[in-house]
């Protein structure tokens, strides 16, 4: 390997150096060879064949690409143009042309013949373009024709910034490529997000783990320990009351444990599943016993509870079988008051189940739907259906619906390609029972799955299990995921999609928390439990979007909190994050330009009041405290309190200079009260061209 190589020629990282190759017609070799000309020969070229639209990336450039960017996690279909234009001197500048409010795409040959062009016009002496040359090359290769003239001049004379009134090729793609990337920065800037570390923790006395963490409509945390123990708590992890709601036993009887707890806010009701294969009721506000139903087919362990429609509701439990139980409930408030008539077992009203179906209000569905117990259930109003997994690899999680399907002919089809004899369904009977195919979707999942979480919204489905992998999916296509999130080294306990903030929450067994872009399929934080301090093992987890806080069960009971930024009151609009300190006015481009406390610059249009362009870390961390535009108004000086001027190209963002004290005259010294103050004069000529 020659000296002056940092990597071998023959790795990826090799494959995607450009650095020597003499012109950007040696990576459009395939389009310059059209043209009869001749080019340098390099591996550049048949690298961005493979790239093309047609044609899908090879896999050692997406995984060069993956090492190279840290904050990927993976690649998705939008990186087809990055992978692209990775091998181009500039991004796609398709972005760019975007705010000439160009609606269709500009495709790659089109791009080659805007170079091709810009090149006859060296060759035959013009190593620049006028405004009437550049206009008449971009209408004419990219095609766009209904570009007017004022699009034109606007976009000139933002590239052309030193105000000389040509450009040339290197110049249009320095622009394009600056503005695209600082783009890209303000997108990620918005999406940034922090927890309060360390987490608030409050120490558990020692008892059993929490079986759950569940919010009330009022921001009220309740917790459920396996030995009945019932804690609430304040948004802030301040203990209001406890109670240990199971009926005390002889020493001779094992004690009564607890499996899952769900509550029934439309009733003022929680509910309680327990080991006795029992479902009990208490009042939510007293935590007295109400009613209970026992004689379950099996020891619920995971509850669900659905408000379905006026007075009528839905509760259900998956159990050690596999089993979904569905037990709908008409005129819950007269089926509740008379449950509560019956005979105490236990100090609570008890009734069967085989004598609770027994009601025209009640009735009873046992689906046979995996072959393990099962992890989660949980109902979704919006789609109707029941979605539960298992950790069972053939039916790791199934969306299923409630009652059969009443599309007879397609039963019957079924039935018939399957070789079965149709038997009739008894909702009373208790007895379980497969689904129809029909009626359900299967998603077989590597390792099964322990938790997960549906957004309608984002039409999206994501699972997470032991193999400790985030996996997105469409919830009617079984057969593939759309994205794969790796990242934890632990299996995956909690899962939370955000659909206002467009973030999914996951939570892993070593108590490491991460955030997730939902359209970048990126990590945006993690919370590693040496930050958070959260200790032992974890039991049960919670995100509150009212709070915007996760609640971690282990050895205590932690309170991790996003920083969020405080929200303007009643009808204000707010333009930036921080104080704005400075702004001007652009006469050239009709724009105003502001600057803020956290070294950010915004560019407004002055007639629409639409952002146009923003770039940040003009001044590091630094405050900008003051700004100018040069006579010709192209370009942007700021001062900042890092004791700096730089001027830039405020429409992409490009630092043309930065003018350090020291190095210019200082004119004179000015007497202020308080001190003596130097006021450092700078001597330069605008119209010149500064190099970054």
């Amino acid at each position: 390997m020659p000296l002056w190589k940092k990597v071998r020629p023959s790795s990826a990282a090799g494959k995607l150096e450009i650095q020597n190759v003499s012109s950007v017609l040696a990576e459009l070799g395939s389009a310059v060879e059209q043209r009869g000309e001749r080019s340098d020969p390099g591996v550049a070229r048949v690298y961005l064949g493979a790239v093309s639209e047609d044609r899908p990336p090879p896999k050692w450039l997406e995984r060069e690409l993956l090492r190279q960017e840290n904050r990927r996690h993976s690649v998705t279909m939008g990186d087809q143009v990055k992978l692209r234009s990775r091998l181009l001197y500039s991004d796609d500048p398709t972005r760019s042309l975007s705010k000439l409010k160009i609606e269709q795409r500009v495709s790659l040959e089109s791009l080659t013949k805007l170079k091709l062009a810009f090149e006859e016009f060296e060759m035959g002496g013009l190593r620049s373009l006028d405004v009437f040359n550049f206009g008449l090359i971009v209408k004419k290769c990219l095609g766009l024709h209904n570009i007017n003239n004022a699009q034109i001049q606007e976009l000139f004379m933002k590239i052309d910034y030193s105000g000389q009134g040509r450009i040339e090729w290197d110049e249009f793609c320095t622009y394009m490529q600056l503005e695209y990337t600082e783009k890209e920065e303000s997108v990620w800037r918005g999406k940034q997000v922090a927890f309060s570390l360390p987490a608030t923790v409050r120490a558990l006395s020692h008892g059993e783990p929490v079986l759950r963490v569940h919010s009330t409509p009022d921001g009220t945390i309740i917790t459920v320990r396996e030995d009945g123990a019932v804690y609430y708590w304040s948004p802030e992890l301040n203990l209001k009351r406890s109670k240990s709601v199971f009926h005390e036993r002889p020493v001779s009887r094992k004690p009564k444990w607890a499996t899952d707890f769900i509550t029934m806010p439309q009733y003022n009701k929680l509910i309680m599943g327990t080991g006795d294969r029992e479902i009990q009721l208490y009042e939510l506000s007293s935590l007295e016993p109400y009613c209970q139903i026992s004689s379950l087919e099996t020891v619920p362990l995971r509850l669900d509870y659905c408000y379905t429609g006026p007075d009528e509701c839905s509760i259900l439990y998956g159990d050690s079988q596999g089993c979904v139980n569905i037990i709908l409930i008409t005129s819950v408030g007269e089926t509740l008051r008379m449950w509560k008539k019956l005979p105490k077992i236990e100090n609570v009203p008890n009734i069967g189940i085989d004598n609770a179906v027994l009601s025209q209000n009640v009735t009873y569905i046992r689906w046979k739907v995996h072959q393990d117990w099962v992890t989660k259930v949980k109902y979704f109003p919006n789609i109707c259906a029941i979605v539960s997994t298992s950790n069972h690899e053939a039916s790791s999680l199934v969306i299923g619906c409630v009652l059969p399907s009443t599309n007879i002919e397609q039963q019957m089809r079924e039935m018939c390609r399957e070789g079965k004899a149709k038997r009739a369904l008894s909702n009373n009977n208790g007895s379980s029972q497969p689904r129809a195919p029909c009626d359900q979707t299967v998603f077989p999942i590597y390792k099964g799955v322990m938790t997960f979480d549906l957004s309608k919204q984002h039409n999206l489905l994501v699972t997470g299990g032991m193999d400790r992998v985030l996996r997105l999916w469409n919830p009617y296509v079984p057969g593939k995921p759309t994205g794969v999130l790796k990242g934890h080294s632990a299996p995956i306990f909690y899962l939370f999609i955000s659909s206002e903030e467009n973030r999914i929450f996951s939570v892993s067994m070593d108590n490491t928390a991460k955030i997730w872009d939902i359209h970048d399929q990126s990590c945006l934080i993690t919370a590693h439990p040496k930050a958070s301090l959260i200790r032992g093992d974890m039991s049960a987890c919670l995100y509150s979007p009212s709070s915007k806080a996760l609640y971690i069960a282990a050895d205590s009971l932690a309170l991790l909190s996003l920083r969020t930024r405080p929200q303007p009151q009643g009808h204000l609009i707010v333009s930036h994050m921080e104080p704005v300190l400075c702004c001007g006015y652009s006469h050239e481009f009709r724009q105003v330009v502001s600057c803020t406390e956290g070294s950010v610059v915004k560019v407004w249009d002055f007639d629409t009041g639409s952002q146009v362009f923003e770039f940040g870390g003009a001044h590091g961390q630094s405050a900008i405290t003051c700004m100018t535009f040069d006579p010709k108004g192209r370009r942007l000086v700021t001062g900042g309190r890092d004791g700096f001027l730089k001027i830039w190209n405020f429409n992409n963002g490009q630092c043309l200079k930065i003018l350090k004290k020291g190095e210019y005259i200082l004119i004179h010294i000015s007497q202020y009260k308080g001190g003596v103050r130097s006021i450092t004069v700078f001597f330069f000529v605008f119209s010149l061209s500064y190099a970054t």
